[in-house]
């Protein structure tokens, strides 16, 4: 793939934020990547092992670290991941991060790695006034994947061929919309039985929270649709659209991503029993 030009910087050296390092390297999808954490020497300690990868694998994406957020200045992309030995960040502390990404670098599209990121993307929308197209979560992206590879093993196909949706807030609030979900262009609610479809729906909250991996390789498909503009459909937490005076949670929901962010939410047709259980689920 060619490279486009752009900066990536992810803060949060811990385990996804490893892992997004690497995975957007191999990708090569931006010519430069900073992994950014308050242990620099830990930041700067994997980005060199990344960096001894590329001739090995054959990728040209610069990667370094530091521990200055202030580095993150200019970047097309900032992506928030875990700190590097310590557990995720509370809540407080992530919303005084956004504030102070949002000041160092006001044009960047913010990336939220995390699966506990839902409240805190709605949050920031309404407290910080970020724009809603700006800031997304992907680790939905990764459930929707996981429910793909359930649904191929009922099939007994691949996971590329099936195509589906995840709505709602994980783990106990999820909708699949299977009259919309094919696999090989064919309808999955006639390839499976309904009681398959209710196993399935069963075994949903149990992908929830997806492993480092997972995270981290949902990121770098969010980001690397961002950054190329793909009319990809993806699964993103996103915040709710206030404008119209109804309060409601972010929630994972079907984006169309572009360079400036979120284009447009693509709601799938639901029935009338799965449009009540993502309303209530999505009420404030």
């Amino acid at each position: 793939m060619a490279q486009v030009s752009a900066r990536v910087a992810i803060v949060g050296g811990g385990e996804v934020g490893g892992l997004l390092a690497h995975v957007l390297a191999r990708r090569n999808v931006a010519p430069e990547i900073c992994l950014i954490d308050d242990n620099g020497r830990a930041a700067q300690g994997k980005t060199l092992d990344i960096s001894q990868a590329a001739p090995v694998e054959g990728f040209a994406s610069i990667v370094s670290g530091s521990a200055d957020l202030i580095t993150i200045a200019g970047s097309t992309i900032v992506a928030i991941a875990d700190p590097f030995g310590s557990p995720a960040r509370q809540d407080d502390a992530a919303m005084l991060l956004l504030k102070r990404i949002r000041d160092l670098s006001p044009a960047s599209l913010i990336v939220c790695a995390g699966a506990a990121d839902c409240d805190l993307i709605g949050r920031a929308v309404r407290e910080l006034h970020l724009p809603r197209t700006a800031l997304l979560g992907s680790a939905p992206e990764a459930l929707a994947g996981g429910v793909r590879a359930l649904a191929a093993l009922e099939l007994n196909s691949a996971p590329s061929e099936v195509s589906l949706s995840v709505l709602g807030i994980p783990p106990h609030h999820i909708v699949v919309p299977w009259e919309e979900a094919t696999a090989g262009g064919f309808s999955l609610a006639r390839l499976l039985t309904e009681p398959a479809r209710r196993r399935l729906d069963g075994r949903v909250a149990g992908l929830w929270p997806p492993g480092p991996y997972a995270q981290a390789s949902a990121a770098a498909r969010v980001i690397d649709t961002l950054l190329r503009g793909s009319p990809r459909l993806l699964t993103c937490f996103v915040a709710p659209d206030d404008t119209a005076g109804v309060r409601a949670r972010a929630a994972a929901l079907p984006v169309r991503l572009g360079r400036a962010g979120v284009v447009d939410v693509a709601m799938p047709e639901l029935s009338v029993r799965e449009r009540v259980r993502l309303e209530n689920a999505m009420l404030l």
